[in-house]
């Protein structure tokens, strides 16, 4: 009796699905929330919002973390524009441990750009913004409220193909940036790199940079 018994738990352990690779909480109805490995009640985690693109693959919000840190950062999903940013943001907090003043919003592509303008409109909400491949919107009056603007951290990340695509768009940006004394930190990939395998290391360097306070002013780089 004991062997059959045995037998029968044995092959119902082989027909049940694998374990999610990545930690992903199962209580969000179908919003993607990244729990960091080794999380802790009492710790308040940074929480990083991510803006996938629309217009772009499916996005694997465990496989993304796991190439920024499987370790810093609580995360989600949120897609549908700046109520879906809020919905995000207040569903995470009543379940999991986040800092209040590091959410820090993460756009790809055209949510980039959207990112920029969330950030810009409500920029005492966020600790800063990141935008992989989303230039920021020129022609769009955001800096109204300029003083909380200077103060929050931004990134942009790009290959050297859209920079030179945009036709003055980045030093437009730049000169933009100067002149209201905000702050925009800047990398250029070489176009052969995709940006969201080349990009996450760096994102999860400048946040860590800009939450223990050692990055400071406008600056560019290029990364090989």
């Amino acid at each position: 009796m004991h062997g059959r018994k045995s037998q029968r738990s044995a092959r119902e352990h082989a027909a049940m699905p694998a374990p999610k690779r990545w930690p992903l909480a199962d209580w969000t109805d179908g919003v993607s929330v990244f729990v960091p490995q080794g999380y802790e009640a009492g710790y308040d985690y940074p929480l990083l919002v991510w803006l996938s693109d629309p217009l772009g693959p499916a996005f694997d919000l465990g496989r993304t973390m796991a190439r920024v840190s499987l370790r810093n950062f609580v995360a989600v999903e949120a897609a549908g524009g700046a109520t879906a940013v809020w919905r995000a943001i207040d569903r995470v907090s009543e379940r999991l441990s986040v800092h209040p003043r590091r959410v820090w919003l993460v756009g790809q592509g055209a949510s980039g750009t959207e990112a920029f303008r969330i950030a810009c409109r409500h920029p005492d909400s966020f600790a800063g913004i990141v935008s992989l491949g989303g230039a920021f919107p020129l022609d769009e009056p955001l800096f109204a409220q300029i003083d909380a603007v200077r103060r929050l951290p931004m990134l942009y990340c790009c290959t050297a193909d859209a920079a030179e695509a945009t036709d003055g768009g980045t030093a437009r940006m730049l000169r933009l940036f100067h002149a209201a004394g905000a702050t925009l930190a800047m990398r250029i990939y070489p176009a052969t790199r995709d940006l969201v395998k080349a990009a996450p290391a760096d994102v999860n360097r400048w946040l860590m940079d800009e939450m223990c306070g050692s990055s400071s002013g406008s600056r560019a780089a290029v990364v090989g």
